[in-house]
């Protein structure tokens, strides 16, 4: 195989709760995030001459050290001692700097396809640790699915698979500094704690409304603090008739869970009619445990991985 075409997919959190703070600075996580089928497409192929070369359909994306593609691709040759030659054509329509994880997702797929390019035959789990290295979302960009992630995020935990639902996803004209959030954070006045195992629950009895009902993320008052405009986008979406609303991560991109296809797309159009927002996507939520999700469910994998420091 001298080539492959792979699908890097957004991640939204369903909750967000941050427990604790560490003296190193890094945050104790508690959140359970999910994938969906907003996807960037990432093709790979073998190049005869050694190095890492890059581009994207984003002209202002950066095509060197600084894209964590591009930092795959070169700790994947550094991890495996091989000589090899990549180059990596990336054609982005995740959101960037929006809370979905698009750049991990990236560099996500990355490292599977050269994985199997390269025919290394290294595990998932053995993935997974090397993308610590990159950042702390790539892991769950490798595994996928629905999943509770805690201390700092090095404990992964397959959940129940959540049903196909829609999601709209709305991301303003504006981005936040991930760092900047949690260090504006003051863990001892959160106001309003997400319920992660009620959601869990919800989650087992496959009840969609009840997930959407107790949805929460302890980080969105920090970020509405900066940008008013989220809050305003929440009460649209409960005026398009949401099953539920939150902000992904530290923002700034803020969802919508639907019953239907038809009242999604009403609130996509209200959207960028009515609030002027160009990035608006009508997606699903996208499993990848339906097949095996007994076999999965309750396992926990312990990875060594960087946290948010702030």
């Amino acid at each position: 195989m001298n080539s492959i075409i792979l699908k890097g997919r957004a991640k939204i959190n369903l909750t967000l709760d941050v427990v604790g703070k560490r003296e190193n600075g890094y945050h104790d996580l508690e959140m359970i995030m999910q994938t969906v089928n907003l996807y960037d497409t990432i093709y790979i192929r073998k190049t005869k001459v050694p190095g890492v070369r890059l581009k994207s359909n984003y002209s202002w994306l950066p095509t060197n050290e600084k894209n964590i593609a591009y930092r795959a691709a070169e700790l994947f040759f550094e991890e495996t001692g091989i000589h090899g030659g990549v180059a990596i054509e990336i054609t982005k329509r995740i959101p960037v700097a929006a809370g979905l994880a698009g750049g991990s997702t990236d560099a996500a797929a990355t490292l599977v396809g050269l994985n199997r390019i390269y025919e290394t035959n290294y595990s998932k789990e053995k993935l997974m640790e090397m993308g610590l290295k990159l950042g702390a979302d790539v892991p769950f960009c490798i595994a996928r699915g629905t999943m509770l992630a805690e201390g700092i995020g090095e404990v992964l935990t397959p959940l129940e698979p959540m049903p196909s639902t829609y999601v709209v996803l709305v991301k303003p004209p504006f981005s936040a500094s991930t760092a900047t959030v949690y260090k504006s954070l003051d863990i001892n006045n959160i106001k309003k704690h997400p319920d992660t195992q009620k959601v869990i629950q919800a989650l087992k009895d496959h009840d969609v409304k009840e997930i959407a009902k107790n949805m929460a993320n302890v980080l969105e008052e920090v970020t509405i603090s900066m940008h008013p405009e989220i809050d305003q986008i929440k009460q649209g979406f409960i005026k398009c008739g949401a099953m539920g609303t939150m902000m992904s991560g530290s923002g700034t991109t803020v969802f919508g869970l639907f019953e239907n296809e038809e009242v999604a797309k009403k609130a996509s159009r209200y959207f960028k009619s009515q609030h002027n927002i160009r990035e608006v996507y009508v997606t699903t939520t996208y499993s990848a445990y339906h097949s095996n999700a007994k076999a999965h469910r309750g396992q926990r994998k312990v990875l060594k991985r960087r946290g948010v420091k702030g």
